[in-house]
């Protein structure tokens, strides 16, 4: 049984130990964290090891005008998938330790020619300090004043709007260090309030605040006076930013528990242009059915890595809903290829907030510190030797100036090109001899040539994406032919 509190603990822990560059302003600036443990069971002792192998910060997405052919930009930062991307890190470095003969004390040889499974008693699991934007947020609110967050207001931003009315303010940039890249603007609904006539069926009317929670999604809580004779309040949702992805249904806005459609993909809210991001509900789905080991990894695999548990920290929280979000939407996907399955992890939930949520982050502030806002910076740390810490702003590394952009100074390791590299200096590092199958043809040369020649990886995705998500947006093929 996992213990939910003592899995928080680890990954706030691991947090606190690193260097500050890239973390929240105390009392100003809030994000969110992401981690994957790996979990170690000995078969003739009931000790149990878990370790932070990866860990994650982060908020934000760059729009789809700024994704790079080149694979040198990260597309998505948020937390969970800043944390599985370096977990990626790290099992190459695990599987480049087991082809060379070095011992890893995560894989071993499996059956088939080349390919490795998992030592047996080690599993992994997924931490997340906030439940993941998109499905799993959409959470009904509690009825008693004892929520998991305390109620959050949204800074001031300035009455600037888009071409389509939208309030927008410019995106916040770290404080640690400020970054030179050019900046995007981000659209972010001010805090307003409203009156609603609700004459028609019923006799008052409530007054409907609208705030944000700690990732940025919008929620609304209603308030009715103290007059007698009143109705109680209407139920209602705390609301996700992710927008439907099109050609599905979309929201209804209705008021209260109808403002939302559940079980749809949704596409994140990107720095004041749309993205072709999935929300980390959605990515965590996915990752339930093809494994989080990705495309790449899948060659040397003769199984899939599928999280053991699901971890989240104290915020606004449904099992139901996470159940829903995470598994329920691809339960009858079947006709997977050997290898894949539909996982069911354990869903949990701890107690412990993480320090730097916005619930944690408002009540720390100071009016002299002027508004809240979101951290701008990334943080990856993962239990590699060569460069453990990454940290990153608007896709980039992290204090990068502009002379720099195109080039590997600018290149955060967890970009897709970084990835590709030291997936292909593991294909160097194995024994032409022990290669797998997948990996002896002679055309395969870009991203996207060794991405689809891991048959039994595209063809769960074929599945997946015919039997549950048939409106999951499909990358360009430009952008996945690099070298």
């Amino acid at each position: 049984m996992v213990d939910a509190d003592e899995v928080a603990k680890l990954c706030f822990d691991r947090f606190q130990q690193l260097p500050k560059r890239g973390k929240p302003e105390l009392g100003r600036e809030w994000t969110l964290l992401a981690a994957v443990l790996k979990i170690s069971r000995t078969a003739h002792s009931a000790t149990v090891e878990k370790e932070v192998v990866s860990l994650g910060t982060g908020t934000k997405c760059i729009g789809q005008t700024a994704m790079s052919p080149s694979g040198d930009v990260l597309n998505d930062s948020h937390a969970e998938v800043i944390a599985r991307r370096g977990c990626i890190r790290y099992l190459m470095t695990e599987l480049r330790r087991a082809v060379s003969g070095e011992g890893s004390s995560v894989f071993c040889q499996a059956d088939q020619r080349g390919k490795w499974r998992l030592q047996p008693g080690v599993s992994f699991l997924f931490f997340t300090s906030h439940t993941p934007c998109g499905d799993a947020s959409i959470v009904p609110m509690a009825e008693s004043p004892s929520q998991p967050c305390p109620p959050v207001t949204c800074a001031k931003v300035s009455k600037e709007t888009d071409g389509d009315g939208n309030l927008k303010r410019k995106a916040e940039e770290p404080s640690e260090e400020k970054t030179k890249v050019p900046r995007l603007e981000e659209q972010e609904p001010a805090e307003r309030q409203k009156s609603v006539d609700l004459s028609q069926s019923h006799s008052k009317t409530p007054l409907e605040t609208f705030s944000h929670d700690s990732t940025g999604q919008e929620r609304k809580t209603r308030e009715l006076s103290d007059s007698p004779g009143l109705n109680p309040p209407v139920p209602d949702i705390h609301r996700t930013g992710a927008k439907c992805v099109p050609g599905g249904p979309a929201d209804p806005l209705h008021p209260g528990l109808g403002y939302h459609s559940t079980g749809v993909l949704r596409v994140k809210p990107g720095r004041g242009e749309p993205t072709l991001s999935l929300s980390c509900s959605d990515k965590l789905a996915r990752w339930g059915v093809l494994g989080f080991q990705g495309a790449l990894l899948s060659h040397y695999l003769q199984e899939a890595l599928y999280f053991s548990a699901v971890v989240v920290g104290k915020c606004p929280y449904s099992h139901e809903v996470m159940q829903r979000a995470l598994v329920t939407r691809c339960g009858h996907v079947s006709d997977l290829p050997t290898g894949f399955c539909v996982c069911s992890p354990e869903l949990l939930q701890s107690s412990l907030e993480f320090p730097f949520s916005q619930a944690q982050t408002e009540l720390q502030h100071q009016a002299a510190q002027g508004r809240i806002s979101a951290c701008g910076a990334a943080i990856s740390w993962c239990n590699v030797r060569e460069q453990p810490l990454d940290v990153t702003a608007n896709g980039y590394k992290h204090g990068v100036t502009k002379k720099a952009l195109g080039t590997a100074k600018a290149r955060s390791v967890l970009c897709k090109l970084e990835l590709f590299h030291s997936f292909l200096s593991l294909v160097s590092s194995t024994d032409p001899a022990e290669l797998p199958d997948s990996l002896r043809r002679a055309d395969l040369q870009t991203y996207l040539d060794y991405k689809q020649a891991a048959q039994p990886y595209q063809q769960a995705w074929l599945q997946l994406r015919h039997q549950a998500f048939p409106l999951w947006p499909r990358s360009s093929r430009d952008l996945l032919l690099f070298h």
